[in-house]
């Protein structure tokens, strides 16, 4: 069962705007720069919403935007909790809860990652097709949560509809976007290149320590889902020096404006739909 209930989350967030959106974006290290592309409507603290934990990680604000992409209504929220910050399963998915009972249909992710492939460059953007859970726990372990499957489905994870839209969006940023696997670890420790050489063999094109459990959960409860990785650096073995959490800000803050962009587009071709 959840800490609290995600119905009591969604209604506390209908009494904030009239806004009614079908699309959420979550956003990353790497993403945040689009807020700037954003016309807010109005904005609540994590903390102000029953049940959602306040991040932790720096450049993870922890607030919840309601407003306009181009001319789509959506809903934004400015970082995530992770697993690796201690929280369980049930509290780093329970937005993702949230947002369905909010009413959401339609829900982008995106992380910074560690590129495994060796035609990915630091500053790359990746769509996810597919992934790998590393992270030793799954979302949906527990009690059965009442008209809920157990036993999810998850052959296309990653809905091809809304991954050409992201395809479409980066063309018109002028993005080439690469495409990929996403492995996903518990963290917060690094890889080592051992484990990265191991990880590529299984077929993982990018490795992070988000998205996957948010994405199994998104999948139980019904809703369409892709998901974008900003390779901010190559992960251990590949790359020529150490690992550090501020190499992956420094990338992140040199390509801020193409993932904004990038979003903005998405946004606005999904309305289209």
């Amino acid at each position: 069962m959840v800490l609290h209930n995600p119905k009591t989350a969604a209604t506390r967030l209908k009494k904030v705007s009239p806004l009614r959106p079908t699309l959420a974006i979550v956003l990353g290290s790497g993403f945040h720069h689009a807020l700037t592309e954003l016309r807010v409507d109005k904005k609540i603290s994590y903390a102000k919403i029953p049940g959602f934990p306040k991040p932790t990680v720096s450049g993870h604000a922890g607030e919840l935007y309601f407003g306009h992409l181009g001319q789509t209504p959506v809903l934004v929220l400015s970082g995530r909790a992770h697993f690796y910050e201690g929280h369980d399963m049930e509290r780093v998915t329970f937005a993702t809860r949230t947002l369905a009972a909010f009413g959401i249909t339609d829900l982008l992710l995106t992380n910074a990652a560690g590129g495994l492939n060796k035609n990915f460059r630091a500053g790359d953007f990746m769509v996810l097709t597919d992934h790998i859970n590393f992270m030793g726990a799954n979302p949906l372990r527990g009690a059965v949560i009442p008209g809920l499957p157990r036993f999810v489905d998850l052959t296309e994870t990653y809905d091809k509809t809304l991954r050409e839209v992201l395809f479409q969006a980066g063309k018109i940023s002028k993005l080439k976007l690469q495409r990929g696997v996403y492995l996903a670890v518990s963290g917060p420790s690094y890889e080592t290149p051992a484990e990265i050489r191991a990880f590529a063999k299984l077929g993982a094109d990018a490795v992070g320590m988000s998205t996957v459990p948010e994405a199994i959960v998104a999948r139980q409860i019904g809703l369409r889902v892709a998901a974008v990785s900003c390779i901010t650096n190559l992960a251990a073995g590949i790359s020529k020096g150490n690992l550090s959490h501020s190499e992956v800000l420094e990338t992140a803050e040199r390509v801020k404006k193409s993932g904004a962009q990038l979003i903005k587009q998405f946004a606005e071709l999904y309305e289209k739909l």
